[in-house]
């Protein structure tokens, strides 16, 4: 019998396998240069468009998009996958138990090994055109972020926007700007490019939540950034819905409460208080309520107190913790262990007071530091516990 003879490179041997060929894809993907990051959530329709548009509007850069999807209910992640088994310059992040597009950007940016790096929305609202001379400022060294902005010369915000919108975001800005110093015309703009290491410098600074990035990265710099802005009009949603809701703009008057303190507040603790205050007004609605029907002060302050538990723990749940949101079977499970936290949380602050006590005329500093003891407790427990990341 013939045996077929196999040629080996000079220095190999049959007991020494040869080392084998990276796939092409990673061979072609060495040195990208710009990583287009896009959140997404329920934005399928969109995602061949936009790839084809970064094809188009990025040719002779060496680029990749990584779209960072918050396990969307639409397929999106199928449809991203699907693109990318047949084109490497396309990456997906599933995200699981977490939501929020400023947690969405942050992970898509510390996923890349470029050195710039640009933010844009999934829902074809951003001009990509814009791209190729964002990407020239940044080339030239002088600046550190690149912002595209809706209401510089030539930029527009209107054909995107409803009044009501248009009128909200210029509101969101001007607070940004008077709170915060920030030097940006668009502080609230979702579309910008800066260099990676910035990111990876603010990262442990940054909020998980809420929805203005740009915002927070130029607040949380440890050193005045060197920007630009370029103008871009403002283009209208071709699919999907927007998820701008009374939750976002409750979000972002949160951040800027927390930036402005210098992140002493940070945005979930405000929420977190804001709902315990709430909880107050329904305990004492209820308390009062009750009494005039004959039960026993013990029992009505009994059902009052765990009446209020339930609204602060359903309206942190669906709002405070909205990223971490507890359903079905674990919605019960929380509501208990809500409930027995908070109930020592009662015990230390009763404790606290009860040692600060002195006398009549000072009974409201024992009040406060058993509310602050009880809020602290509450929140750091409850964080760390009932709406821990799973």
């Amino acid at each position: 019998m013939n045996k077929t003879s196999i040629s080996r490179p000079a220095g190999s041997s049959a007991d020494t396998p040869s080392e084998p060929e990276l796939p092409m894809a990673a061979n072609q993907n060495k040195g990208v240069e710009l990583t287009v990051v896009v959140p997404t959530l329920n934005e399928r329709a969109n995602i061949e468009l936009l790839v084809a548009r970064l094809h188009e509007a990025l040719r002779g850069i060496e680029w990749e998009v990584v779209f960072v999807d918050d396990d969307s209910k639409d397929g999106t992640i199928t449809a991203i996958r699907d693109i990318a088994a047949h084109d490497f310059r396309v990456r997906g992040i599933r995200r699981i138990g977490r939501r929020g597009l400023a947690g969405a950007c942050l992970e898509g940016a510390l996923s890349s090994s470029a050195p710039i790096v640009a933010i844009m929305d999934g829902d074809l609202q951003h001009d990509e055109k814009c791209l190729p001379r964002m990407l020239e400022i940044m080339r030239g060294g002088e600046t550190d972020l690149v912002v595209a902005s809706r209401y510089g010369n030539a930029g527009s915000a209107g054909s995107g926007l409803s009044r009501l919108r248009s009128s909200g975001s210029r509101l969101a800005t001007r607070l940004a700007q008077l709170l915060l110093k920030t030097p940006i015309n668009d502080p609230m703009s979702g579309f910008f490019m800066l260099r990676r290491d910035i990111v990876e410098t603010v990262a442990p600074r940054l909020s998980q939540q809420g929805f203005k990035i740009l915002m927070d990265i130029a607040a949380s710099s440890p050193k005045t950034l060197r920007i630009r802005e370029i103008p871009y009009v403002f283009g209208s949603r071709l699919h999907g819905q927007s998820k701008l809701d009374s939750m976002v703009v409750a979000e972002y008057l949160g951040l800027l409460i927390a930036k402005a303190s210098g992140d002493l507040i940070s945005t979930r603790f405000l929420a977190f208080g804001l709902v315990g205050s709430l909880g107050v007004l329904v305990h004492l609605f209820v308390l009062h309520a009750l009494l005039p029907d004959g039960l026993p002060f013990a029992m009505a302050q009994t059902i009052a107190m765990f009446t209020a538990m339930a609204f602060n723990y359903t309206l942190n749940n669906a709002f405070t913790y909205r990223d971490k949101r507890r359903r079905g079977w674990r919605f019960l499970t929380g509501y208990v262990m809500f409930a027995a936290l908070c109930s020592f949380g009662v015990v230390a602050g009763v404790g606290v007071s009860a040692l600060l006590y002195t006398s009549p005329s000072r009974w409201w500093v024992a009040g406060l530091a058993a509310a602050a003891v009880g809020s602290a407790w509450n929140y750091i427990t409850n964080s760390a516990i009932t709406w821990r990341t799973r």
